[in-house]
């Protein structure tokens, strides 16, 4: 695959005490009609070429959140030993199905890369509990399934929880017990419901229930700047179009009238997208294009 041909410029952001630090975790692949839903492949293959299994290159992109007295991880990747909880069962098969690097960039490589361990981490942050998102929030030690982050509270919402815990068929494949099981164990694991007013200083969430339900898209903001961490609400630039949706979105017209009203609060008052996916760029500012949204200027944070 060759990578697309937008523009992308270098940008450091800081919001408040908060220096902004992508955290890229390891690409994958995915199919590309699996990710683009109804959208005809003549026009999202443009910008997101495919491999020879249709597969488009992705991105688990987590945030990290740095700052003197609190660092705050959102989203924790696929975990660099992800395959390794489940054994022989899944292994090998699993990570060609779903084209998993293991040589590249990982969760611990990339925040060590910022100056920070396991243990400098006092919050987690799980937009929701698939496999992409939470796998990195435990760990196997010694044959056991542990934190991640041996001080960080997590945070979830109690509705994903629940549907991890009795998932649908269509989620069943995205949803291991090994990704929260050890963290409720271990009574770390804060549920909450419903959105949060800066339950950590600077640090919002609104509720998205159109991917999968009770998803909380983190809103980071000092007055000045803000930056929303967009889950799998958005998952890459591509997506800044109201109808470029998932196959995987469980409530596609949920999803788009969420689209309307947070993308329309982003490009009003200019808020920085990021986007947990997307291996083409971490961030984008974005603008009206009539009862539709498009991508001012991308960037590398």
């Amino acid at each position: 695959m060759t990578p697309n041909k937008f523009e992308v410029e270098k940008k450091h952001l800081t919001v408040g005490p908060y220096e902004v630090c992508p955290i890229p975790t390891g690409l994958f692949g995915l199919d590309g009609g699996a990710m683009f839903g109804t959208v005809p492949k003549v026009l999202w293959e443009r910008s997101n070429p495919t491999d020879d299994k249709n597969r488009i290159q992705m991105e688990a992109r987590a945030l990290l959140l740095k700052s003197p007295g609190c660092n705050v991880l959102i989203d924790t990747g696929n975990g660099h030993d992800f395959i390794a909880k489940y054994g022989e069962k899944l292994g090998s098969k699993f990570a060609e199905m779903y084209g998993i690097d293991d040589k590249g960039p990982s969760l611990m490589k990339s925040l060590a890369a910022h100056g920070v361990k396991p243990e400098d981490i006092h919050h987690v942050i799980l937009t929701h509990l698939h496999f992409d998102h939470a796998g990195g929030g435990t760990t196997e030690v010694n044959g056991k399934l542990v934190p991640t982050f041996p001080k960080a509270q997590y945070w979830v919402q109690k509705g994903n929880l629940e549907t991890a815990s009795h998932p649908n068929l269509r989620e069943r494949a995205s949803y291991y017990a090994a990704n929260y099981q050890p963290l409720l164990d271990s009574g770390v694991l804060k549920v909450v419901e419903g959105p949060q007013e800066n339950f950590i200083p600077g640090i919002s969430s609104v509720i998205s229930n159109g991917h999968t339900q009770a998803q909380q898209i983190i809103k980071i903001t000092d007055g000045k700047t803000t930056v929303l961490y967009c889950g799998d609400m958005v998952p890459t630039s591509s997506h800044v179009k109201i109808p470029w949706l998932m196959g995987y979105d469980l409530h596609p017209l949920t999803l788009m009238e969420e689209k309307q009203k947070y993308l329309g609060e982003a490009a009003d008052q200019s808020w920085y997208l990021f986007f947990e996916h997307d291996p083409y760029c971490d961030a984008a500012l974005i603008e009206r294009n009539g009862h539709d949204f498009a991508v001012q200027k991308r960037f590398w944070l």
